[in-house]
C-alpha cells in the first residue's frame, strides 16, 4: 500500500460538530491518472507513475486518447508528473487513480507543502528581531545590530540570522485529524492549516 499520496489545496473554511465549529483545510487529490506502470521484471522495482492533467482537459478525458496522444506529450497534458512505489498489481495505463480509499475520517496524517514566498524581507520581518529603540538618537530602527563576531576572526558566522529571501521552504505539519473523505470525488478534509497558498502541491502521508 502507498505510504502517501499528493493533492492540491483548495482552501479553508470550517465543518460543524456538535458542539462546535471546526476549521479545516480542502485538499483535492483528483484528476490522477496513471501514465506508466513499472513491474520488477521490466525496471527492476514497482511502481506506479501518475499524471495530474490539466484541468481544461479533464472534461475531453477519453482513454484512447490518453493513451495514444496525451502520455506522448506529457508537459502539454500534465501539470505535474509523480512516481509512487506501491504494488501495479491492477494499475492500468490511462485509468483514473483514487486516492480516497487509503484514508479513512478519524485517521492522522502529515501534511508536506512549501511556504508562502514573502520576497526579500529584512530581519525584523522574517525572524522576529526586536530592532533598536525608537528614540533617544537611536540610528538602529529595524537593523539587525551586532554580527556577534569578534576582530581576529574577520567575517560573520555561517547561518547568521540576517535579511533575505523570506518563505518557498519545504515544511511538514504533523498529526493533522481527518475530518472527512468522499470517495467520489476524492476530496478531503483535514482539521487545522497547512503550507502553501491556494493551488499548491501537498504530500499527504498517512501516520502508522
Amino acid at each position: 500500500m502507498a505510504a502517501g499520496f499528493w493533492g492540491k489545496k483548495i482552501g479553508m473554511t470550517q465543518t460543524f460538530t456538535e458542539d462546535k465549529a471546526v476549521p479545516v483545510t480542502v485538499i483535492n487529490a483528483s484528476d490522477w491518472f496513471v501514465t506508466q506502470v513499472k513491474s520488477n521484471e521490466k525496471d527492476g522495482y514497482e511502481a506506479v507513475q501518475l499524471g495530474c492533467l490539466k484541468e481544461k482537459f479533464v472534461p475531453n478525458y477519453d482513454k484512447q486518447k490518453f493513451i495514444n496522444e496525451w502520455i506522448k506529450k506529457p508537459q502539454q497534458y500534465f501539470s505535474i508528473l509523480k512516481e509512487i512505489r506501491t504494488s501495479s498489481e491492477g494499475a492500468q495505463v490511462g485509468e483514473p487513480f483514487s486516492w480516497g480509499s487509503l484514508i479513512k475520517p478519524g485517521e492522522y496524517v502529515d501534511v508536506f507543502g512549501k511556504t508562502i514566498g514573502k520576497g526579500f524581507a529584512g530581519a525584523v520581518k522574517r525572524y522576529g528581531f526586536r530592532g533598536g529603540r525608537g528614540s533617544h538618537g537611536s540610528k538602529l530602527g529595524r537593523k539587525p545590530g551586532s554580527m556577534g563576531s569578534y576582530r581576529s576572526q574577520g567575517r560573520v558566522i555561517k547561518g547568521k540570522k540576517l535579511a533575505g529571501h523570506m518563505g518557498t521552504k519545504q515544511r511538514v505539519v504533523r498529526s493533522l485529524e481527518v475530518v472527512k473523505v468522499d470517495p467520489d470525488t476524492n476530496i478531503i478534509l483535514v482539521k487545522g492549516s497547512v503550507p502553501g497558498k491556494s493551488g499548491s502541491l501537498l504530500f499527504i502521508r498517512k501516520q502508522g
